[in-house]
């Protein structure tokens, strides 16, 4: 039996078992969603941000998000009832968003910005998916 599969649904995900999405930004893998785990909820991937680049103001309707930056550093913004609260992030920071809230990541340093990235629900996978500039890039591991 393969460890790493029960039923088609991954329990065990390394990134090249993945696909990729890229785009002017950076790259995107997730490591869990309903394609990859099955889950039928919490959706999270691994984030690169290209020096100088990131995600602008945006937000996740009726979502919660946590951010864990592993590598790199950049300015993150997060604006709740009219309010914006600018932060400085690094590694080992993590910054939580709640829903709804408006919020941006920007790579300011001199590496690309890796961060792990926890969705409540499943959905911005799939719409990012489906965006014009996203290229696909598929697994390196096909299995």
């Amino acid at each position: 039996m393969d460890k790493k599969k029960i039923k088609g649904k991954r329990y065990y995900v390394c990134v090249d078992d993945v696909e990729t999405q890229i785009f002017p930004w950076g790259r995107l893998a997730w490591l869990s969603e309903p394609r990859v785990t099955g889950t039928d909820n919490m959706t999270s991937g691994v984030v690169t941000l290209e020096l100088g680049k990131g995600h602008n103001r945006h937000n996740h309707p009726g979502c919660e998000e946590i951010l864990f930056v592993i590598e790199g550093e950049g300015d993150q913004t997060v604006e709740v009832g009219g309010k914006i609260e600018k932060q400085k992030i690094k590694k080992g920071d993590l910054v939580y968003i709640p829903s709804d809230a408006f919020h941006s990541t920007i790579n300011t340093g001199t590496i690309p910005m890796v961060i792990f990235a926890i969705y409540q629900f499943s959905g911005p996978e799939k719409f990012l998916r489906n965006l014009p500039e996203c290229k696909i890039e598929p697994a390196k591991n096909k299995s």
